[in-house]
C-alpha cells in the first residue's frame, strides 16, 4: 500500500525534517539509485545525503545495498524507498500521540499548577512549596494557575486524533 504526498511529506518531516522530504521524493518510483546520484541530482552535499538516507534507513522509510566499485574500489550504497511503511509509521505516531496527550490530560487534571507574574516557570504543587512558591529565575511570588482552558483544549485534541484513528 503506497503513501499519498502529503501523508509521506508530513511523516518524513516530523520524523527526520524537512531536508529529507526532497529525497523521498526522488526516490519515489526509483530503484537501487547511488547516493552519488541522489546527492549530484538534488544538489546537496554527500555528507549530508548519506546523514539523511541512514536517518530513513532507522526509521525503516529507506534501505540499501552496498556494492564495490570495481574501479575505484570503493563500497557505493543504492537505496530504494520503503514506501510501504509509510501507513504504519503514520499509525503509529498518531497512537503514540494520543498516548502521551491522554498522560498530560491525567497530569493536568490531578495537579495545581503555579506560575509567576512573569511566566518563567510552570511548577506543580510539590514544586512550588520546595522553593518556597518562589520563582527559581526571577524571585516572584508563584500563583495558582486556572488550568482548565488546558484541559479543555486537551480533551477537544484528543477527541479530534482519536476520531481520525478511528476514520480509515
Amino acid at each position: 500500500m503506497k503513501a499519498d504526498k502529503e501523508t509521506l511529506t508530513k511523516i518524513v518531516t516530523e520524523l527526520v525534517g524537512e531536508e529529507a522530504v526532497d529525497i523521498v521524493l526522488y526516490l519515489r518510483g526509483k530503484t537501487k539509485i547511488s547516493e552519488f546520484i541522489i546527492a549530484e541530482e538534488l544538489e546537496l552535499e554527500i555528507h549530508k545525503t548519506r546523514f539523511l538516507l541512514y536517518k530513513l534507513l532507522e526509521y525503516n522509510i529507506a534501505n540499501f545495498i552496498r556494492k564495490k566499485d570495481k574501479i575505484k574500489g570503493w563500497y557505493i550504497c543504492y537505496w530504494d524507498l520503503k514506501e510501504e511503511m509509510i501507513p504504519h509509521l503514520s499509525k503509529k505516531m498518531q497512537e503514540e500521540k494520543i498516548l502521551k496527550l491522554r498522560e498530560r490530560l491525567k497530569r493536568e487534571e490531578q495537579n495545581n499548577f503555579f506560575l509567576c507574574r512573569n511566566a518563567c516557570t510552570r511548577m506543580d504543587f510539590d514544586q512550588s512549596m520546595e522553593s518556597n512558591f518562589k520563582c527559581p529565575e526571577c524571585g516572584e511570588l508563584m500563583h495558582e494557575q486556572n488550568n482548565e482552558r488546558t484541559i479543555e483544549f486537551l480533551r477537544k485534541r484528543l477527541q479530534e486524533l482519536e476520531k481520525e484513528k478511528a476514520t480509515p
